[in-house]
Formats: C-alpha cells, structure tokens, sequence
C-alpha cells in the first residue's frame, strides 16, 4: 500500500516559487503553478472534444493517460527549471543527452514519488522512455502551446525592442498549427472569441487574483495556481486511498475546477462566509447564478452543452457543494457518505466523485500556503491561526484506514 509524504506535497507546491519568462519584461509575475493550471483546463476541454464517440474504457484510459501526463511533465519540469526551453529541446532532440537528462530527473524525483507506489513510479518512468506519441500527449502538447501563448500574449507588447519576440509569437502560431487534427484547436487559433476561447480566457484571468488578499505571503499564491495544487493532491490521496479509476478522474478534475466560481465572486475568506448567518449561502446562491448566466449558457449555446454538464457535476451543483461525496444513480447525480462511497460505489459504473477528500486536499493546500509564508519569515497572526486551526481539526483525522491525515500533517515541524 502506497503513501504521501511531506516532501511530495511540498515539491507539487515549490511551483508557486518558480517565476516563468524571467528573462522577459513582465507587468506582472507569472509562475510556472498558475501555467500548469491553466495548461491541464485547457487538456480538460481538448480531452472532452476528443473523446466524444470514443467507449467508456478508451475514454477512460485517455482521461487518466491525459491527467497523469500533466502531472509527469510537471514534475519533470520542476528538476529541470533551469534549462531554458530552446536549449531543453536541443537536448530532447538528441537520444543519448535526453536520456543521460531523464535518468538524472528520475533519481531526484524517485524518493518523493515512488512513496506513492510501484506501478505509479514506473508509469512515470515509462512516460519519458516511451517515443510513441499518443492522442494524450498530443492534447497535453497543444494545450502547453495555447497555455504558453496566452502568457506570451500578456508579455507581448512590452518587449518589442526584444530581437526573440517576433520569433517567438511566429513559433507558437506555427507550431499550434501542426495540431489542427485535434478537434478544438482549430477553433482556439482563430481570432474571433469564441465560446471556447471564451472559456478558457475566463479561467486563465485566475491566475491574476491572488488567495490571502489582505495578508502578506511567499510565495503569494493564485487562486488558479491553488486549484492545479488542489487537483494533484486529490488524484495522489485518491490513488493511496484505492479509489477507482473513475473516482482518481474525477477527484482530479473537480480540484483543478473547485474555485472556479470565485472568478465571479473573487476569494472571500472562510471567517467572513461564517460570519453573518446564512451569508453563505446566499453566496453559494449568487456563484451558481453566475456560473449558469456567465459560462454554462456560454458553453450550451456554442454547442458544449456536455462541458458544462461535466462542469456541474465537477462542482457539485446538483447536490450542493463541490465538496459532497456524489455518485450518478440512473444517471442522476445522488448525494451518499463517504464510507458509504467506498464500501458500496467504488465502482467506475457509478462515476464517483470523493468530495470530502477534496476538501480535505483544498486544506491541505491552504496549510501548506500558510506553513511556507511562516517559514519564510512572514510573521502574521492570520497564517498563524490558519495553521493552528488546520492542525487541531486534522490531529486526530484518518480517512478509512488508509491514510491518516493529522500524521501527515505533524510531519511538518
């Protein structure tokens, strides 16, 4: 039976820290968590178009090779942070140099990875020695392509004494290009907004509003960077945990989405919901309006109906919160408790969704937030009673006999 530890929590949040285009004059920082984001939505919506009329065992087994390459390439990414871009592929173009690379990448990453079990240990590994190009990496290509260029287009105009822009604006456009038999890009590379593009540029403005807005923090986190943060720790604790492959999808997929109505609200603290009686609800009340006014109707009348029907069930619309245990019963979305989850619809037929996990992970994160600004000598009671408060309500804390989340937490010190 696999485990998560501290160091693995830690090196899926060191993203936060790791500036992109550092060589490129920015309005504003952008880290390399809140592209990753971005990037795995974007996935989101190519896998989805892509696996219309596929079986629910090809569409699965795309889904977890989609999620899962995400992850893979993120980690990777992580070791290797300092090798810009041209020179990587320079060195990916060359067998022998990309291995002697990759073989370096796995012995730093084996001894927080392989925790989590054999068989994901040697998926990943698998990954960077298998050349075959397959349907998913060709998804997770082209959404690091428009992910990227989104970014550069923010850039842009700012850098044009730079001799690489014009360089750089031609590559993106020439090499999205050559993925035009995914369905979906071609729609992404026109220059009318469409309802896709639409979409995507309503998540990607995420990155912009930052978590703890009113108390000081580094790394400052976005609330998109939180959401693909939210989204790895849910698929790890659900693979720990023996979820089935249909719950490990979708308990991954509703983190990356979780926070997605605060693009309509913005981040209200925990503390100012509870405050004033049924406040949130009335909150909750207000995102769901929004959601359906601002982007479910968009994505229905541009003919993604079946984006926003998954949208609504990622995020718990139809029993009430993201962060309710659900399976589908006759296709019917039903509430059920988390024991009864595991003992009785652990099953890829019921399309479960573990939302006490997520919620649990979404925790976790905001400890973790709070835990590295303290660490990094930002002294502020709010962090402080965030951490305490985290702690106290974990201590004694274990889901099922699997994974016991209050040892987790003591393991930060």
């Amino acid at each position: 039976m696999g485990t998560i530890r501290k160091s693995l929590l830690q090196l899926i949040f060191s993203g936060s820290f790791l500036k992109r285009w550092n060589d490129k004059l920015r309005p504003v920082e952008l880290y390399e968590v809140d592209k990753q984001a971005h990037k795995m939505i974007i996935a989101w919506v190519l896998f989805s178009i892509n696996s219309k009329g596929l079986s629910k065992d090809e569409k699965k087994l795309l889904a977890l090779e989609v999620i899962e390459g995400g992850i893979f390439e993120y980690l990777y990414r992580l070791i290797i942070t300092d090798i810009k871009p041209p020179i990587f592929y320079r060195i990916k173009s060359n067998p022998v140099h990309y291995k002697q690379l990759t073989e370096w990448v796995f012995e730093n990453l084996e001894p927080k990875i392989k925790p989590i079990g054999d068989e994901f240990w040697d998926r990943f590994k698998r990954y960077f020695l298998k050349e075959k190009e397959s349907l998913a990496k060709k998804i997770l290509r082209a959404a690091h392509l428009y992910a990227s260029e989104w970014e550069f287009n923010l850039i842009k105009s700012l850098n044009y004494f730079d001799e690489e822009t014009k360089e750089i604006e031609e590559n993106f456009r020439s090499q999205l290009t050559k993925f035009g038999e995914i369905r979906g890009v071609s729609e992404l590379i026109k220059s009318e907004n469409t309802p896709l593009k639409k979409f995507i540029f309503q998540c990607g403005q995420l990155r912009f509003q930052k978590r703890w807005s009113q108390t000081p923090r580094i790394p400052e986190t976005s609330v998109l960077g939180h959401m693909f943060i939210v989204a790895c720790y849910a698929y790890f604790f659900t693979l720990v945990m023996g979820g089935c492959k249909k719950m490990a999808i979708n308990n991954f997929f509703a983190g990356l989405f979780h926070d997605l109505p605060e693009l309509l609200t913005r981040d209200i603290i925990s503390p100012v919901k509870k405050s004033v009686k049924k406040i949130g609800d009335f909150i909750k009340e207000y995102e769901n309006r929004e959601l359906e006014n601002r982007i479910f109707r968009i994505l229905s009348q541009g003919g993604y109906e079946f984006l926003a029907s998954d949208l609504r069930y990622l995020l718990g619309m139809d029993v009430g919160s993201e962060f309710t245990p659900v399976i589908k019963l006759n296709n019917e979305a039903k509430e059920v408790t988390w024991d009864i989850l595991y003992n009785k619809y652990n099953y890829d037929d019921f399309d479960p969704k573990d939302g006490l996990t997520l919620k649990i992970c979404d925790n976790i994160a905001a400890f973790i937030e709070a835990y590295t600004a303290l660490k990094n000598g930002i002294t502020s009671d709010h962090l402080q009673q965030a951490v305490w408060r985290i702690r106290t309500a974990y201590n004694q804390y274990s889901l099922g006999n699997r994974l016991h989340v209050g040892s987790l937490l003591a393991d930060f010190d």
